[in-house]
């Protein structure tokens, strides 16, 4: 074991964090929607020091042959060189990959986007959704800070226009893309005997094992991701479920308020 999780494990053990926070407590979370004038949709998402840009762009796209009436959803994760001296221009990272495919997933498997509702023209035109995200500055935590950028640069899309031949980059159509729910990413970390949330880069360092849960506002569990070296049992995994739950609710309350600015 070295020092720096040595010393990550002891805070722990007197209830405390790395930088000060309490056992179980996330930093503060800031969300700003409509923060990239070009994009369909955007919002920036600040978790303590780590801060996130989520931008969605929309087309009229061929759709797939085995999904003829429904239209696309792609995602993709950029760590931007200037977030973290270990990021480096280049094809994704391995770990940017990580977090795109589960921002996909939760975004997939809740069904928050209508996709059939983004059906033109069966089996030839239907409308594509595609979100980057950016790293502006990593201090831990991107996956549910990306996560949560992508949530709230969807609910502050609006489509553009579009005659049924070009689409008009310049107007707005005034409708919101239209969303069924509200998906939340929280990962839970296991250091030593204690689980914790919104880990600061040291202590993701020293983490053995995590576990991403997104929640719907019900309460059900639409994804999972299991990360580290270390096996969870089922009670490990439940804990950190309830964990993952408990603090879904203040998120999305805290980015719902935000949507109504």
């Amino acid at each position: 074991m070295n020092e720096q999780k040595e010393s990550v494990i002891r805070t722990l053990q007197q209830g405390l964090r790395y930088d000060g926070r309490k056992e179980d407590g996330f930093r503060e979370i800031e969300i700003k929607m409509g923060s990239v004038r070009n994009a369909e949709g955007s919002a920036t998402v600040r978790i303590g020091e780590t801060e996130v840009i989520a931008g969605v762009k929309m087309d009229v796209e061929t759709p797939y042959p085995d999904t003829p009436d429904e239209g696309m959803l792609m995602v993709g994760e950029e760590f931007l060189p200037m977030a973290n001296p270990n990021f480096e221009l280049g094809p994704p990272r391995i770990d940017a990959i990580e977090i795109a495919r589960v921002v996909d997933r939760g975004i997939r498997e809740s069904k928050t986007i209508d996709v059939k509702g983004l059906c033109i023209t069966p089996k030839e035109k239907v409308w594509s959704v595609m979100i980057d995200i950016c790293t502006i500055n990593d201090e831990g935590n991107l996956m549910d800070a990306s996560a949560l950028a992508a949530m709230a640069a969807l609910m502050n899309t609006e489509m553009p226009s579009y005659d049924g031949e070009v689409v008009d980059y310049s107007k707005k159509s005034g409708k919101k893309l239209k969303l069924r729910e509200v998906p939340i990413t929280v990962t839970v970390h296991n250091i030593g005997k204690n689980f914790i949330v919104d880990p600061t880069i040291e202590e993701e360092k020293s983490s053995e094992a995590r576990l991403t849960v997104v929640t719907l506002e019900d309460g059900r569990i639409c994804a999972l991701q299991k990360g580290g070296e270390k096996g969870l049992s089922i009670e490990e995994i439940m804990k950190m479920v309830d964990i993952a739950g408990e603090h879904s609710k203040k998120i999305r309350e805290l980015l719902l308020k935000n949507a109504k600015k």
